[in-house]
């Protein structure tokens, strides 16, 4: 459940198996409470530097760290101003440390921040790495990367997997490079019973499918589906550092219940209008005292205007400040999916899958017989067994936790040259 209450994720960063050091940096604040959920909501953010490894991880720790206590010191004034102040006032300070710094020179980061709260999931974002939404049996990504290969193809108005002949990996928007940064900020979108957030750096969304992301998280646990994703993105050559944070969120009014969002609609209630509801009741008070003593009901009538008076006064000026906070409260007018993929389990991807655990079952048992551990076997079994049986939902799950347990054991031995390729996405990623 969300809401007051912790909400289910797990965060996971692997320095993968081609790097010397992790560039990826992330964080997450969780409010503490209703009033934090009511007024700042959970916050997740991933940032993958850029500009050499101490350069790299001195832009992506600042990033992961200063964002979110900016975001909590400006989100009385919008979620959406928030989120933008924060990536901006970031940036500049992320600039200024390569100017002021020659040892730091070209330093920078992607960012992508996720804020679930009650109305609905915020999104601030620049770079490439990548927020999903997994609804159902689709798998939807609501950040667009900035990168050389999605800009040229907005241009051209294709599919960003038609553009050949350029780098994936040419990021054209950052945090550091530039005084000045546009940041994406969209939201709320609303939340529906069963969504799934990943947010991931692109070390996993390279080497990994969105198809098979999508399949993987919405089958297996936070945890599970998190350590699964980094050992499968490892097994496939581990290229870059890799992070993704898995987060199960639900509708936050059926999480809270219509009880505690009433007694949370009394408590946000502004002073004014319970001081006017006194007011006009001390005006009853007074006329029914004036009937007996006309000096008390009078004192009375003075009592309930005043009373009425600073209930209005106050009224007034909550009308204005909230006024002037929707004022400057970016409002998105559209709300994007940049792209979507299907991610349905049905009997094709679990025989693909069986058949990628098979190989690699036979490829560490060829070579490393001894660390094929005692977990495989019975949960291998069970995968079979209920696969059998048609329930392929959860043949996957099982075929997942048996792959997995190889996965770590292959990964922790292997030399850095080798690479595994099990692909049971029907949707192969483009070369």
């Amino acid at each position: 459940m969300i809401g007051f209450d912790p909400i289910p994720y797990f965060a996971l960063s692997d320095v993968g198996l081609r790097r010397s050091h992790n560039q990826d940096a992330y964080s997450v604040i969780l409010a503490k409470g209703r009033k934090a959920w009511y007024e700042q909501g959970h916050f997740f953010i991933i940032a993958d530097g850029m500009g050499g490894h101490a350069v790299g991880e001195k832009a992506s720790q600042k990033a992961a760290r200063d964002i979110p206590l900016t975001f909590l010191k400006h989100a009385p004034d919008g979620v959406g101003n928030a989120l933008r102040r924060a990536f901006v006032e970031t940036n500049i300070a992320i600039n200024a440390i390569g100017q002021n710094n020659k040892e730091f020179q070209g330093l920078g980061t992607t960012a992508s921040a996720l804020v679930v709260r009650p109305e609905g999931a915020w999104i601030a974002h620049v770079g490439d790495s990548r927020i999903y939404r997994i609804r159902g049996d689709v798998i939807q990504q609501l950040t667009f990367d900035h990168s050389y290969v999605w800009e040229m193809a907005r241009r051209q108005g294709v599919d960003p997997d038609e553009i050949e002949g350029v780098k994936a990996n040419v990021i054209v928007r950052s945090l550091g490079p530039d005084a000045l940064v546009q940041v994406d900020v969209e939201g709320p979108h609303p939340l529906e019973h069963g969504d799934i957030f990943v947010i991931c750096s692109d070390g996993l969304s390279g080497p990994v499918t969105d198809s098979e992301i999508g399949a993987i998280v919405r089958t297996l646990p936070p945890e599970e589906a998190a350590r699964f994703l980094v050992h499968l993105a490892n097994l496939r050559g581990g290229p870059d550092n890799i992070t993704v944070i898995v987060i199960h969120a639900e509708d936050a009014k059926m999480a809270a219940g219509p009880t505690a969002s009433r007694w949370e609609g009394l408590r946000r209630m502004h002073w004014s209008l319970p001081v006017l509801s006194g007011g006009v009741l001390l005006i009853v008070v007074a006329l029914l005292a004036a009937l007996g003593s006309k000096p008390v009901g009078l004192l009375l009538f003075l009592l309930a205007a005043m009373t009425i008076g600073t209930g209005l006064v106050g009224l007034i000026l909550n009308l204005r400040a909230e006024r002037q906070r929707r004022q400057i409260e970016p409002v998105t007018e559209e709300l994007h999916v940049y792209r979507e993929a299907p991610c349905d389990v049905d009997e094709t991807v679990v025989e693909r899958l069986a058949r990628g655990i098979d190989e690699l079952q036979r490829k560490v048992h060829e070579s490393f017989p001894k660390l094929v551990p005692e977990t495989y076997g019975p949960l291998y079994a069970r995968g079979e067994e209920l696969f059998k049986q048609k329930n392929f939902a959860e043949a996957f799950r099982e075929f997942c936790r048996a792959m997995n347990e190889l996965a770590r054991s292959y990964n922790s031995i292997r030399a850095k040259s080798e690479m595994f390729q099990p692909v049971w996405d029907k949707r192969k990623k483009k070369a």
